[in-house]
């Protein structure tokens, strides 16, 4: 066997620990922001690698093997002498340093999140970042991913989260198109017109408003759809159409005046990607400075953001952080 081989190995040995003292995969997954799914492929790599059975598993608990008994001891051991190390480590290293890596949606990393990275960078010129822009599910364990901002009403479960701010959403338009094709006064207008929608599903051109007490759905059509808000932005800005869109994709247009707000006395409820958009991470008593300053560096920066229903004043942010549960079916958001 490879001297090299127990390196990689290292994080499925800390599973494999939280595992046993949990007493099962879907609390061990709970606790380390992972997925039950997660964390069985984890104890499979290590089984493998040892070419050796660690636990017999019914549908109903976990007992250890022989040699998962063995295993646990050595394992448990290495995991108390890595958090002793951590422990001293953190007395010594306050200088924020080393790689970070954020997963974002696509259209919140363009828009929210990357015009404020040249500014973190100057600020700490020995962190690095790698900003994933993507809209699938990750799992932070597995996608070794430090941080995640993910758009919900409800935040992840087995995370510790702060809401960065409100993603509002509006409908907007060109001076232009309006003037050749009549203002909407009403949601009902709107099937007289050319609608630029998400696509994606049916429910996408089924648009809803509320005003007051009153709630309103329109089956709206149009020559055009996109599942990615820059390029619905750029479709509105060619007189194509009204668009729908999140308010941080709109606001620099609307302020240049190259778009207005369409039934600004109606809220627009997008049918998909509202809520807040929160920057999770996995629960631990250690934060490497590395975290602790891009993530109230972008706490900062956020908290000055200005909102569709609040304009000019601070988002959501300054909620405070929070630990939430992971059902056990879930995985990461």
């Amino acid at each position: 066997m490879s001297i090299n081989l127990p390196l990689p190995l290292l994080g499925e040995m800390a599973i494999f620990v939280k595992v046993v003292e949990t007493g099962s995969f879907s609390e061990a997954a709970r606790q380390l922001g992972a997925s039950p799914s997660a964390i069985s492929r984890s104890l499979s790599r290590l089984e493998k690698a040892l070419a050796t059975r660690l636990l017999q598993r019914t549908t109903r608990k976990l007992r250890l093997s022989d040699a998962g008994e063995e295993v646990f001891k050595r394992c448990r051991e290495m995991v108390s002498a890595a958090k002793s190390v951590m422990e001293i480590s953190g007395q010594f290293t306050d200088e924020a340093q080393g790689l970070v890596r954020v997963s974002v949606p696509k259209a919140v990393g363009r828009f929210v999140i990357h015009p404020h990275m040249p500014e973190f960078l100057r600020r700490y010129p020995k962190v690095d970042v790698e900003l994933l822009l993507e809209d699938r599910q990750v799992d932070l364990i597995d996608d070794h991913v430090d941080l995640a901002i993910r758009i919900t009403d409800q935040p992840p479960a087995g995370l510790v989260g702060r809401q960065l701010l409100t993603i509002d959403h509006m409908l907007c338009a060109t001076p232009q198109y309006l003037a050749e094709h009549g203002t909407p006064t009403h949601p009902h207008d709107l099937l007289n017109h050319s609608c630029i929608y998400l696509g994606e599903t049916p429910s996408d051109a089924r648009w809803k408003f509320k005003k007051g007490t009153k709630a309103v759905t329109v089956g709206v059509r149009g020559r055009y759809a996109a599942n990615h808000t820059g390029v619905r932005l750029g479709a509105v800005l060619q007189h194509i159409g009204i668009g729908s869109l999140p308010y941080f994709t709109a606001r620099h247009a609307l302020e240049q005046g190259l778009i207005v707000q369409v039934l600004p006395d109606w809220t627009f409820l997008a049918s998909s990607y509202h809520g807040g958009a929160w920057l999770l991470h996995s629960p631990t008593r250690y934060l490497p400075p590395k975290l602790r300053v891009l993530i109230d560096y972008l706490v900062e920066c956020l908290a000055k953001e200005p909102t569709l229903s609040k304009p000019g004043k601070a988002g959501a942010s300054s909620q405070v952080a929070t630990a939430y549960e992971l059902p056990e079916s879930d995985g990461l958001f």
